[in-house]
């Protein structure tokens, strides 16, 4: 069997296993997050860049050379002796504010000293000092000042209870990232846009509709967030002044309970979007939120006329353990 040397102790890979599986049955707090090579929180390098082309899906051309690579996606066919990335790969932040948008939800605004390119809608990893790791999407612009996630309370959420908790504005954090595909591509602003998500699944929702009106976006842009009940629901104000603002965007709320009163629809979300788009070739679409919602929608809208290649969707599964690994949010 391989075996995988980290901090001078070897250690043996199971069949089967990545090197992140392995770290972690041995008792090694690597940070992680999705476990899906999407988030890449569990970026590690290898003192040997070789054998590591099926681990470095997505990561910049400079950390490919340099022998970085995923460690959820590294299953090693020989030894291998790996460290966790410096500071070169990680951009230090400090958290300036932080807001109650509803009772579990949380605005918290970062602020780097150094560039931090990315597109409203992807995500980043936000690392404690203490190698705690979570995923969560950009809901701001570029051109602000400050970096904006919402951070979902999860009870038992290591990253999610220190920041609704304890209250750490002024402290320093490390980011990691960013990552994914959801965010808005200008060259097209006829193109009809549909955004849907649930939760704090309307973070990036929020930064791609905000980038599409920022860069002369005319085509029509629906918006449509869902909740269990309306008390789910948040950025509602911010929204309808936004909508009121450009006769081309459209913000549709729903929950599945309690709902028909105070403009929010009662119902599923898939059913709101039946009623005001029955039909859907030509759109491009971004899907956030939770993992099942995000895969129904996909297969619906996909059935409904939209090309799978413009249905654009992020998701991360949550994680309710109060340990120190990393846990990851639904697409914020």
């Amino acid at each position: 069997m391989p075996s995988i040397t980290f901090e001078g102790q070897d250690r043996e890979v199971l069949p089967g296993e990545t090197v992140l599986d392995c770290l972690l049955r041995s008792g090694v707090a690597v940070p992680h997050s999705c476990k899906a090579g999407a988030c890449q929180s569990c970026l590690m390098k290898a003192e040997a860049n070789v054998g590591l082309e099926s681990a470095q899906a997505g990561l910049k051309d400079t950390l490919r050379a340099q022998g970085y690579f995923l460690a959820c996606s590294l299953r090693p066919s020989a030894d291998v002796a790996v460290s966790l990335p410096g500071g070169e790969v990680r951009t230090a932040a400090r958290i300036t504010r932080l807001d109650s948008l509803n009772e579990t939800v949380l605005r918290v605004r970062l602020r780097v000293e150094e560039p931090f390119p990315y597109y409203p809608g992807q995500f980043l990893s936000l690392v404690r000092s203490d190698g705690l790791a979570r995923s969560y999407s950009l809901a701001s612009l570029p051109h602000e000042s400050d970096l904006e996630l919402h951070v979902r309370r999860i009870p038992g959420g290591a990253m999610s209870e220190w920041l609704h908790s304890d209250s750490p504005e002024g402290e320093t954090v490390w980011l990691q990232g960013p990552a994914g595909n959801c965010f808005y591509v200008p060259g097209s602003p006829e193109e009809p846009l549909l955004l849907v998500g649930t939760g704090t699944g309307l973070a990036p929702l929020y930064g791609i509709a905000r980038d599409a009106l920022a860069q002369g976006h005319t085509g029509p842009i629906w918006m449509f967030h869902g909740a269990l009940t309306p008390a789910g629901l948040y950025l509602t104000r911010e929204l309808q002044e936004m909508s009121a603002r450009h006769a081309n965007l459209h913000y549709v709320r729903a929950a599945l309970r309690d709902g028909g009163v105070d403009g929010v629809e009662d119902g599923e979300l898939d059913a709101c979007i039946r009623a005001r788009l029955p039909k859907l070739a030509g759109f491009k679409a971004y899907v956030c939120g939770d993992p099942a919602l995000v895969n129904s929608l996909r297969k619906k809208l996909f059935l409904a006329g939209i090309a799978s290649k413009a249905i654009y969707a992020d998701a991360f599964l949550p994680s309710s353990s109060p340990s120190p690994l990393p846990q990851s949010a639904a697409c914020t």
